[in-house]
């Protein structure tokens, strides 16, 4: 049986494949998609020679680029694994870490199955120490839960994608199609199968290993502010995906699950606007003012709620001054959310 499919989507990622191939090597129950994303390096002949030597473990998709989520959306498709993790090609998964967290969703199997599965990750910093992130204060560990256990989130704990691993069949019943050719898109792999996750579990390992720093990373600061259009795409289909205030009052929706989606919603939130006003720029301020009037528009509460917040408040200072207020939120929010 094929527990857990780990999803590699790579592009031009040559340098750093093998750093995110090799620890997988002796994993049993796991199966490596490796998604080639039109690699105009040697990324798909790196690919296909661990396919060639362990065709038992790794498999490769050659695809036309069709950016980060077209090749997460392939992988998903293709995966065989009742369990399913997304591993950017450079980061890595901690070796006996990942031993664990097989032998305890084999565990959870046994107990019927959970719809995700929920552990801690590090950051690591190019030039600087790690930093990790962890949840042993929001979920009971070792078991089977429900979101009626969870604790509040502190500020700095961020439920991003690195924690996640979902059941295969959340993301395919939950009808997941990432938009192609953008950015950001780790978000809405976080918020549209959360909102169909009920029966849950964690484990407090450091699973996975988040690296930050590059140049030309898609969050380094500059390259975030050159695609801030990007950004708000995003943020609009998440907050989209946000259920109603009505799904919770009706009993649908639990009120920690809400919660949460409104907490990793605030933070995102902040981080776009925060990046529009380091642009600074009349077109990049007029975008961020759109973007907040439609929120008031869709849901004054939430919109009230998100402004109100310190991130929020602090991203969006008016004039000058408030820009430059504003750039120092944005190192914060940056390293709340992850990014640096």
């Amino acid at each position: 049986m094929t527990l857990l499919t780990v999803v590699v989507p790579a592009f031009n990622a040559q340098d750093y494949l093998h750093r995110a191939l090799d620890p997988l090597r002796d994993a049993d129950g796991v199966e490596v998609v490796v998604v080639d994303d039109g690699s105009t390096d040697a990324t798909a002949a790196i690919a296909d020679a661990y396919a060639a030597g362990m065709p038992e473990r790794y498999r490769v998709i050659h695809q036309r680029n069709a950016g980060h989520g077209g090749a997460i959306n392939a992988g998903v498709a293709a995966a065989r694994g009742t369990y399913l993790k997304v591993l950017d090609a450079d980061d890595w998964l901690d070796a006996e870490a990942l031993g664990r967290v097989l032998d305890h969703l084999a565990e959870l199997e046994r107990e019927g199955g959970v719809d995700a599965l929920f552990t801690d990750y590090v950051h690591e910093r190019l030039g600087k120490s790690t930093k990790a992130m962890r949840f042993g204060s929001v979920f009971p560990a070792g078991r089977i839960f429900a979101w009626g256990e969870v604790e509040r989130f502190a500020r700095r704990q961020v439920l991003m994608m690195h924690a996640i691993v979902y059941r295969t069949e959340v993301l395919r019943a939950c009808g997941l199609r990432l938009p192609e050719h953008t950015f950001y898109v780790d978000n809405l792999f976080v918020v549209t199968p959360l909102v169909h996750v009920r029966r849950m579990a964690y484990l407090p390992v450091e699973l996975y290993r988040y690296f930050i720093g590059r140049v030309d990373q898609s969050v380094n600061a500059s390259v975030m502010v050159r695609r801030a259009d990007q950004h708000l795409r995003v943020n609009r289909l998440a907050l989209a995906a946000l259920p109603g205030p009505d799904a919770v009052a009706s009993g649908h929706v639990p009120p920690e699950l809400y919660a949460t989606l409104v907490h990793y919603l605030e933070a995102v939130c902040a981080v776009t606007s925060a990046t529009l006003a380091r642009g600074g720029t009349p077109e990049h301020l007029a975008a961020r003012d759109e973007f907040w009037r439609d929120v008031r528009a869709e849901s004054p509460w939430l919109y009230t709620r998100m402004r109100r917040s310190l991130m929020g408040a602090s991203a969006n200072l008016p004039g000058q001054a408030g820009r430059r207020v504003t750039s120092l939120a944005y190192h914060v929010a940056r390293r709340v959310v992850g990014f640096s």
